[in-house]
Parts: structure tokens; sequence; C-alpha cells
């Protein structure tokens, strides 16, 4: 039985759950495989079902594949932070410079209307429209109520929590700290 690269990673994260927020999204498959790759490294193992038995049952590579998956998420971390950090950049640098970031306030307002349209077009027309479509409207509106709390987030910071991940992050760009 052949496993597709996305199924045997997302079986895999079952040994380390944080990986599964990698397995999204453009590097989805990229991620998966490395994964993969590091869990046949680890166990030495091809077979799918073969490698996931072994590291359900040898504790020892379990924390080896453990491990390096901790390094790779590492390294996934490091490289998002970067680019959320090269996009302020960019953003103060356009203040200094008297502009404005045009595109990000429109995305802002458009997330902004779309949410405030959904929410009155199911207050206005609730009892008038099927279910599905009231499901669908509220679906809707809960995307771009996360569009906004990512503008928010990118703009001021998400939590005391994220400050000091930002910060220790920041050590570790700067050489200062040691993973």
């Amino acid at each position: 039985m052949s496993f597709p690269i996305l199924a045997l990673a997302q079986a895999l994260t079952e040994f380390v759950p944080v990986m599964a927020r990698w397995l999204k999204g453009d590097e989805g498959e990229k991620t998966a495989q490395k994964i993969i790759n590091t869990a046949q490294r680890v166990t030495g193992e091809k077979n799918p079902q073969t490698l996931l038995h072994i590291l359900k049952t040898n504790p020892n590579l379990l924390v080896d594949f453990q491990e390096a998956i901790l390094k790779i998420n590492h390294d996934l971390e490091m490289n998002d932070y970067k680019d959320r950090e090269g996009a302020r950049g960019r953003d103060i640098a356009l203040i200094h410079a008297g502009r404005r970031n045009l595109r990000a306030d429109i995305m802002v307002i458009a997330a902004a209307l779309g949410l405030v349209s959904c929410l009155v077009t199911i207050s206005l027309y609730r009892l008038s429209l099927p279910g599905e479509t009231v499901g669908i409207i509220s679906t809707i509106a809960g995307i771009f109520g996360s569009c906004l709390k990512d503008a928010y987030t990118f703009e001021f910071g998400s939590s005391r929590g994220s400050r000091v991940k930002d910060t220790h992050l920041s050590s570790l760009i700067n050489g200062k700290e040691k993973v």
C-alpha cells in the first residue's frame, strides 16, 4: 500500500504534533517531504507502514525523530519570523519615506467592509435565506474576521507570549543565544 506524501507526513505528525501547521499552504508538500525524509533517515526504513511501526515501538528512534523534527520546526519558525520582520521593515521604510502602504490599507478596509456586509446581510435577511446560505455567509464572515485579526496581529503584535517569542527569536537571529 502506497501513501501519498501529505498523508504520510500527517501520520508522522502523531509523533510531533507541532509540525501539522507547516503542512498547509504553498510549502506544505515540500515540508511534508522533509518530514518523511527525516523519518526515513532516522529509522533506515522506506516502507511507510514499517516506518510508522518502528517509531511507535522504538522509543530511542522516536526521540531521535522528534529532535530532528524540532530542528526543522525551528528553521521554519525562523524563516517565518524573518519574513514578517521584512514586511514590517518595508512598512517602516515607507513611513520614513513619507509614503503610505496603500495596498495594506485597501486590504484592511476591504476585509472590514466584507465582514460588515456579511453581518448586515445575515441580520437583515436571515429569516428569508435558507440555512445553508446563512452558514456560507457566516463562514465568509469568519474568513474576513480572520483577515482583520491577522492585520491587527501584524500591526500591533499578538500577545505578551508572542512578544517573548519574538524577543527570543530576535536574539537567536542576532546570534546572542543558542538553540
